[in-house]
């Protein structure tokens, strides 16, 4: 018998992704939606309450209201939104987050996916947090550098005018010149991926978090300074509990300490995990100081890859089928 699949917000940007990944299987029954219909809520319940799981590809609100549209008890809902990040009831929907999440994602009816940001910086810090080798009170920083298409469909569209029609507008007065340069943003530090942050990654004081937005389609790579000194620890430690943690994941590898390709090129590669759903993870260190990065896909594991994973992980089949 094929799973029957819904993707609730089919035309965004997660949600096509997600049918890309769909349209591999032979295992499933995709449901659909008709376009005239998207926003008939009878009919989103009816497709809701068919599935076997369901996807909700929907503004934050919008994930809320459909997650109450489902009455029937078999129904699994996986809500790309960040409504439901760390709200009771639902579970996490990284299968790597600590030893035991696979066997809660199997018994969910309620799956929360990780936000881009939040799965970098979470697989930095958990397994070190875990360890004890940073405290969970640590005043925690971070930098994110991802590339445009975290910001939806209107962003999007802004970075595709492309360089040369970019340079028209400019010469005749229009278009927006800041767009060819990297872009810090989230200046109030209240970004909206902060409390999952905190909340998975195991921490009590909320880090401070930089995101920068730049002028390439996607890629995503989270970088977390380590004063080793004052954390009592040692590069080999941290590159320890990496290892002992991610050790047989599929979808993460841990580089080599210090890796040498990349300090031959002299320049780390945000985009090296585009296309995949992996996540790399890497320690640079000197004596008394190292930096963690890790970086993936914001459209795979960031978002619609994590999400085929986790629905993977809850029937119980092959966790890399279709990714």
């Amino acid at each position: 018998m094929r799973h029957k699949i819904f993707v609730d917000g089919q035309e965004g940007t997660t949600g096509l992704r997600i049918h890309e990944y769909l349209a591999r299987r032979d295992d499933l029954e995709v449901l659909r939606i008709d376009s005239d219909r998207r926003k008939d809520a009878t009919e989103r319940a009816r497709l809701l309450n068919a599935a076997d799981v369901a996807f909700l590809c929907l503004p934050d609100a919008a994930a809320r209201e459909a997650a109450a549209l489902v009455t029937n008890p078999r129904t699994c809902l996986i809500d790309a939104s960040t409504a439901h990040r760390t709200a009771p009831g639902w579970v996490f929907g990284m299968p790597e987050l600590a030893p035991g999440q696979r066997a809660a994602l199997r018994a969910a009816k309620r799956i929360s996916n990780p936000g881009c940001h939040a799965s970098a910086f979470i697989l930095l810090l958990r397994p070190l947090v875990d360890a004890g080798l940073v405290p969970a009170s640590w005043p925690v920083s971070a930098t994110s550098i991802t590339g445009y298409s975290g910001g939806g469909n209107k962003m999007i569209q802004e970075y595709q005018a492309g360089a040369a029609a970019m340079s028209a507008a400019l010469a005749a007065g229009r278009g927006n010149p800041v767009l060819g340069a990297p872009r810090p943003y989230g200046l109030k530090l209240a970004h909206k991926h902060l409390t999952e942050m905190m909340a998975h990654a195991g921490l009590t004081t909320k880090p401070i978090f930089l995101p920068v937005v730049s002028n390439f389609y996607k890629g995503l790579a989270v970088t977390v300074p380590l004063p080793l000194a004052a954390l009592g620890t040692t590069a080999a430690a941290v590159q320890a509990a990496y290892e002992k943690r991610y050790g047989g994941e599929r979808f993460i590898r841990v580089m080599p300490l210090s890796d040498p390709a990349t300090l031959e090129g002299g320049y780390f590669d945000v985009q090296a995990c585009n296309d995949t759903n992996r996540a790399d993870i890497f320690v640079f260190a000197n004596e008394g100081q190292a930096i963690a990065i890790a970086r993936l896909d914001n459209l795979g594991k960031g978002a619609s890859g994590a999400a085929v994973q986790a629905m993977n992980v809850h029937l119980g089949v092959d966790e890399a089928l279709g990714l």
